[in-house]
């Protein structure tokens, strides 16, 4: 069935490679990106199924001017695809509160505007699927990625509870958690490192940055492929409300959730009968 598919950060990486292959399965998309001009020329020019149109996704404003663009053209919304997001890099001390900000406004709540956006056209009409790029880092914390860890634990926040507030509306929830995919995460537009340097960390961040951009071009997974595990998750009746992807975090979400029990059980001795006396 034709959908019309609404995708922000579409001019680039994974969010294009979902665009093309919507667009070439049939489906109709809204694309959007800061420059629409770029968003065109990443997708191959204008099409009678495509509308690239601008959106900065850290302002409502634009994320209802970008909604309404989709509803004037398309007349609806079935899939919202959040996916446009950067990464702010380093240890959490050399990290400035500005740059912490910076990266929780853009991967939390910019995901939440759209989403804000999006739902009463969703609403109004009892369905529709909101899809949420996470992250491994969302699932498990790791070194360097303070800032983007607790970003993307904010969204896997946002969105599980989020599918108790619209599943009754029809709307479908599915959060999608990426091992490391050869997108244009780390490239230098996407990917912006500490500003500070603090002697105790300073051999450990010259390395680790040395790591991190080495990475670039050389992560093990295929984003072309992601996006039609994707476009297979959003035709489904019942999408998962977690999609884990890719082998890498396929297994870091094992020993994640092993090592969850583990602590459960490690805690049941002290953790259980705090409960006032009267209690039910």
């Amino acid at each position: 069935m034709t959908k019309v598919f609404f995708i922000t950060g579409a001019g680039r990486g994974l969010g294009a490679d979902i665009a093309r292959q919507a667009l070439a399965a049939g489906h109709r998309v809204v694309a959007t990106g800061r420059r629409p001009e770029r968003v065109l020329h990443a997708l191959g020019g204008a099409q009678d199924g495509l509308l690239a149109t601008a959106l900065d996704i850290t302002d409502p404003e634009a994320a209802e001017n970008a909604v309404q663009a989709a509803v004037d053209r398309f007349g609806q919304i079935d899939v919202l695809i959040n996916n446009a997001g950067n990464f702010y890099a380093g240890f959490f001390e050399e990290l400035s509160e500005r740059q912490v900000r910076a990266q929780i406004e853009t991967n939390l709540f910019g995901p939440m505007n759209v989403t804000r956006a999006v739902l009463p056209v969703m609403r109004a009409r009892r369905a529709g699927h909101i899809i949420t790029i996470s992250s491994l880092a969302g699932v498990v914390g790791v070194d360097f990625c303070v800032a983007y860890a607790a970003a993307k634990f904010g969204v896997e926040g946002f969105m599980e509870s989020l599918h108790h507030d619209v599943e009754p509306f029809g709307i479908r929830t599915t959060i999608v958690e990426p091992g490391f995919f050869r997108t244009e995460l780390l490239v230098d537009a996407s990917t912006t490192f500490a500003d500070g340097s603090i002697d105790d960390y300073a051999e450990r961040t010259a390395a680790t940055q040395k790591h991190w951009r080495a990475m670039n071009g050389r992560q093990g997974g295929d984003p072309a492929r992601l996006a039609d595990a994707l476009l297979k998750v959003a035709g489904l009746d019942q999408p998962p409300l977690r999609f884990v992807a890719g082998d890498d975090c396929l297994q870091a979400v094992e020993a994640k959730a092993r090592e969850l029990l583990t602590q459960v059980e490690a805690s049941r001795e002290l953790g259980s009968g705090l409960a006032h006396t009267d209690a039910a």
